[in-house]
């Protein structure tokens, strides 16, 4: 799918993001690594595939962290681990896997993240919730809000969509319990029913329009 979007773009079609983007979205360690070369605050990060570096990793980590596939989005294998017996079990399971360990500092805080849509000049924002959950996929049980993002906020989000190059991006940002503001993920296949329902806005709609306006002016 990735070589067809790559050969459409090539052939002159419009394409809302560019497979490149979508690439490196898709790719969490490749998209930390562009938000940390724009200094875009990220949770602090370690990667590896051995076991014993991933033990390292998790002590030099605080000891409590969020285990995630390189791969994959809404939630899904994603897996908070704060006892070292445990981390070296799931540590041990993905090696024999031979799966790359991904795993990122747990930051504390309130039960809330943001969600800011982008789309071009547009922007749209929602706050989930989980009393629950740690995690605040909407997928997992979370409850939305309308948001009005501030400007620092949609700065962020703004920044975190460039550093990855998408043009249609769902930006998510973590409100740590000190203040600071962490950028999770950049989305490059956004969804868009949740935000959607939540401002009563048609998103599909919008995107549509983006489109057409991209093509007539030649984009």
């Amino acid at each position: 799918r990735m070589d067809v979007l790559a050969q459409w773009e090539a052939a002159g079609t419009y394409v809302v993001n560019p497979p490149r983007a979508m690439e490196v979205a898709i790719d969490k360690y490749l998209a930390s690594a562009r938000l940390a070369s724009v200094e875009i605050p990220t949770p602090p990060t370690h990667v590896c595939q051995s076991w014993q570096a991933a033990v390292e990793g998790f002590l030099k980590l605080g000891g409590d962290v969020v285990v995630k596939p390189l791969f994959g989005g809404e939630g899904r294998g994603i897996t908070r681990v704060s006892a070292p017996d445990l981390a070296e079990r799931a540590f041990k399971m993905l090696t024999q896997m031979g799966a790359v360990i991904y795993q990122q500092q747990f930051i504390p805080h309130a039960g809330s993240d943001l969600r800011v849509l982008l789309l071009g000049e547009k922007a749209w924002g929602m706050r989930r919730r989980n009393a629950n959950d740690w995690r605040t996929n909407v997928s997992r049980g979370a409850t939305t809000e309308p948001l009005e993002p501030d400007a620092d906020t949609l700065q962020l989000a703004r920044d975190a969509a460039e550093a990855v190059g998408a043009i249609f991006a769902g930006v998510d940002i973590l409100e740590g319990s000190d203040g600071t503001r962490y950028v999770l993920e950049v989305n490059a296949v956004p969804g868009w029913k949740a935000i959607s329902q939540t401002l009563q806005v048609d998103i599909a709609a919008e995107l549509l329009e983006h489109i057409r306006t991209a093509v007539q002016r030649g984009c």
